[in-house]
């Protein structure tokens, strides 16, 4: 059960309002990313998520490195460039 800080109106409204193309696209994005890793990179990444359970106190400062290292190869940055246009709805900001 959630017990965590409950969503407000606005966002639950916004998020049944994302097309389904856009879900789609985003996990387009996602699934290359992971699927650029290796598999024993992923499965590592996965085991270390899963005793961590999400929480890096919980790994040794060895381990924090190997997941650092892992996550750096997801190119999150490069992730973000991508989605972020989804989350915008393709809108591009006015320069100034």
């Amino acid at each position: 059960m959630y017990k965590g800080k409950p969503l407000s109106k606005g966002k639950v409204m916004r998020a049944k309002a994302l097309p389904w193309a856009v879900l789609l696209q985003a996990g387009t994005v996602l699934g290359k990313r992971w699927r650029s890793l290796s598999a024993n990179d992923r499965a590592r990444l996965a085991q270390l998520t899963r005793e961590s359970k999400g929480r890096l106190g919980t790994l040794s400062a060895k381990e924090r490195r190997e997941l650092r290292k892992l996550v750096g190869k997801l190119d999150l940055k490069g992730m973000s460039r991508e989605l972020l246009p989804l989350a915008r709805g393709g809108r591009r900001r006015k320069r100034s």
